[in-house]
């Protein structure tokens, strides 16, 4: 498969329809106190920066690199979009985004995903790309429907 991740997309159809669909999966699997995923707007902010992914003028996926601070960088929005689940699409976006921050002198990349069994996969795939269970970042709190998961970048 070819694919071409670009920095943006927020402003298409496509992009906005899938991270639609990424906050809606959220609230099936966590409850609302719970739910740390970013919506569109907040996405758009100063401090993050947002990639889509393509293929023959498909989304195929997303994902977000958001500064928690100088030297750390939070994944945010990781999001396949449904005909290209388990292609390759996440980890590609996951090393695009590794690479990113590693280039922006990040040390440290965390993140925080659900514990629900929907969410299984994407521990998954952090796990393979080097990353380990954390206890809680910048302004998250212990919570039983979060884990939270960090590598560093040598």
């Amino acid at each position: 498969m070819t694919l071409q991740v670009r920095e943006g997309g927020l402003d298409t159809p496509e992009v906005r329809s899938l991270l639609t669909l990424h906050l809606r999966s959220m609230a099936a699997h966590s409850p609302p106190e719970s739910i740390h995923a970013l919506p569109l707007d907040e996405l758009a902010r100063p401090g993050i920066s947002f990639w889509s992914a393509w293929s023959h003028g498909r989304l195929a996926g997303c994902g977000a690199l958001k500064a928690v601070g100088p030297r750390h960088g939070e994944i945010k929005a990781m999001r396949t979009a449904e005909e290209f689940l388990r292609q390759g699409v996440a980890a590609a976006i996951l090393e695009h985004i590794i690479e990113a921050a590693r280039s922006r002198g990040s040390e440290r990349l965390s993140l925080e995903t659900g514990t629900a069994d929907a969410f299984r996969p994407a521990q998954q795939l952090y796990l393979k790309h080097g990353f380990g269970y954390s206890e809680p970042f910048a302004d998250y709190a212990p919570d039983p429907f979060s884990v939270f998961m960090e590598r560093g970048l040598p």
